[in-house]
């Protein structure tokens, strides 16, 4: 599984602890950027390439799960790193095929149910509400997580799909 990365200036130097913490998992990675920091930068001049490629490889259908695929075998996912999370995560989900979710710390059962239940492909990271170690024990367990199938989440992520 490829996994891109993204963010601003106040994700930035998160995004670089993290993107060593992926490898190190033994996952492909790819910096979208930004690239250096910079107080000025604008989140979705990074985001969107992010959210475009996420879009690129959707998740496998609901019908194609239940023939025995689990969506983990078969995606490419983001991880995004920005102040709160939740202007990445705006952005991201304008994407048809895109499920952003945004995690800031705290309860970390939240972070299995994204998976779990909602099959994400990009996880938005808070980096100004959450210590490094907290961002990787919540991408691991991310990561780790598998799409649980069960038919009342794939008939709703049918419905979310079905709706453009």
């Amino acid at each position: 599984m490829k996994i891109y990365f993204a963010g601003d200036h106040a994700g930035f130097e998160l995004k670089k602890e993290l993107i060593e913490f992926v490898r190190s998992l033994g996952y492909e990675t790819e910096d979208l950027g930004p690239f250096s920091y910079d107080a000025n930068d604008d989140y979705p001049d990074f985001v969107i390439p992010l959210a475009k490629r996420i879009a690129e490889n959707p998740p496998p259908t609901p019908s194609f799960i239940k023939e025995g695929a689990k969506g983990a075998d078969f995606l490419v996912r983001g991880i995004i790193i920005g102040g709160s999370g939740q202007g990445e995560a705006i952005v991201a989900n304008r994407f048809a095929g895109v499920r952003a979710v945004v995690y800031y710390g705290g309860n970390l059962e939240v972070v299995r149910k994204m998976r779990e239940h909602n099959d994400a492909n990009i996880l938005s990271l808070g980096a100004r509400f959450m210590s490094e170690e907290e961002a990787k024990t919540a991408v691991k367990l991310w990561l780790e997580t598998p799409f649980s199938g069960d038919e009342r989440h794939m008939r709703r992520l049918a419905k979310i799909d079905a709706w453009k």
